[in-house]
């Protein structure tokens, strides 16, 4: 079994790294909210509200049901071969993260896919509008801060970046999953992909390796 390849190597992969220190405007700005205690929920000020209407009515229940039964899907020897990655490299997201970063859409086929099990999730259910997709970690992380979205609580649904480091600077993330739920005892339940055996897991995780969630814009509720 090959070694752990965190989410941040897709983006070494296509060159994004380099891109993504010389942002610009944009990437500073979301970078700068990256700190705020953004709750989710029916914030209408969020750039997302718009985004929300039309799409199909999901909650974060929902979501959860479709990621967790994802587990066990596995990698091959190459480290690719998912259904995750055959998708994003034949998304219109995939062409364009390549001119943004770099390299060419084959690049995606054994690339790290922490990233692209959370927006194939997403697209699944059609709601990527409002949960973004990309496959660099740190990208995903500022359109979250850009949208106003981000934050520190540990929520149900939520997407959970970590950094191994310990560190909650954005652009030091290395992973992301979903948030089962918060534990109570410093730890979160999380549901990702491209864990360090190479496959879709439940993991029970330690909110200190964790910089930051972002929270979809989801288009229904669990609440009663």
């Amino acid at each position: 079994m090959r070694a752990l390849k965190t989410c941040i190597n897709a983006a070494l992969i296509t060159g994004a790294l380099a891109t993504a220190v010389a942002a610009g405007p944009v990437a500073a700005a979301a970078h700068a909210q990256s700190s705020d205690h953004i709750v989710a929920g029916s914030d209408n000020t969020t750039p997302l509200a718009k985004e929300a209407a039309g799409l199909p009515k999901v909650s974060p229940s929902q979501l959860l049901k479709l990621a967790e039964s994802q587990v066990g899907v596995r990698e091959n020897s190459l480290g690719g071969g998912t259904k995750f990655q055959a998708w994003y490299m034949s998304s219109p997201r995939a062409r364009e993260t390549v001119a943004r970063d770099g390299g060419s859409t084959a690049d995606y086929a054994n690339a790290a896919w922490c990233d692209m099990f959370v927006s194939w999730v997403g697209n699944q259910l059609g709601i990527r509008p409002v949960l973004g997709w990309d496959a660099y970690t740190v990208a995903h992380a500022r359109w979250f801060a850009q949208n106003h979205r981000w934050g520190t609580t540990p929520k149900p649904g939520a997407v959970v970046f970590f950094s191994w480091s310990g560190s909650k600077s954005i652009d030091a993330i290395d992973h992301v999953g979903f948030v089962i739920k918060d534990n109570g005892d410093g730890t979160i339940k999380t549901v990702e992909g491209n864990t360090g055996n190479g496959v879709v897991e439940i993991r029970t995780r330690p909110t200190s390796s964790v910089t930051g969630y972002g929270y979809p814009y989801y288009t229904a509720s669990d609440s009663a």
